[in-house]
This record gives structure tokens, C-alpha cells and sequence, in this order.
């Protein structure tokens, strides 16, 4: 059986009380594929690499099961602000 996205959302909440999580399988369905955008306390202070590892062993059981992990933002949650009122100024220009 496959990794869901309901598994991985599981996983990640409960081990990094994400502010922002965004699950995408991007497999078809099979949950051998993932995409993730997350937004963590837990990131404070660290660097991107740092940051990749933590989510990484958060997902220590299901990665024994999914082919690719995509970790498109692994941000602060300032970082998470910052990004969001950039979007909303060039929205508005």
C-alpha cells in the first residue's frame, strides 16, 4: 500500500505543528510522489538543508515508500508574512 496524502499531512502536523502545509501527490495517486510547501516554527534560526532534513526525518517511516519528495517552501513563519504581503503588492500594482 502506498504513502497518502492524508499520511503525510498526518505526519507533518503532529511532528512540526506547521502554521502552512500544502500536500500535493503528484503520482497519480499511488503516493509514490509528493509535493510540499510548509511552514514551521521549527525552521527558526535554520538553513534550507537543515530545514529539508528535519522534514525529511518527519517523514522518516513513509520516505521508506515514496520515490520523490518535492519540498518546494520550507519557510518561517515571518518568511510565510513576508512572502504573502509581496504577493498581495504586486496583486495590487
Amino acid at each position: 500500500m502506498g504513502v497518502t496524502k492524508e499520511g503525510v499531512e498526518s505526519s507533518l502536523t503532529s511532528k512540526l505543528n506547521p502554521s502552512h502545509l500544502e500536500v500535493i501527490d503528484t503520482s497519480g495517486g499511488c503516493g509514490a510522489s509528493f509535493a510540499i510547501e510548509i511552514v514551521s516554527e521549527r525552521f527558526e534560526g535554520k538553513r534550507l538543508l537543515e530545514r529539508h532534513r528535519i522534514v525529511n526525518a518527519a517523514l522518516q517511516e513513509e520516505m521508506k515508500h515514496i520515490h520523490a519528495l518535492s519540498i518546494k517552501k520550507a519557510l518561517t513563519p515571518e518568511q510565510w508574512k513576508q512572502q504573502q504581503e509581496a504577493k498581495k503588492s504586486q496583486s495590487a500594482a
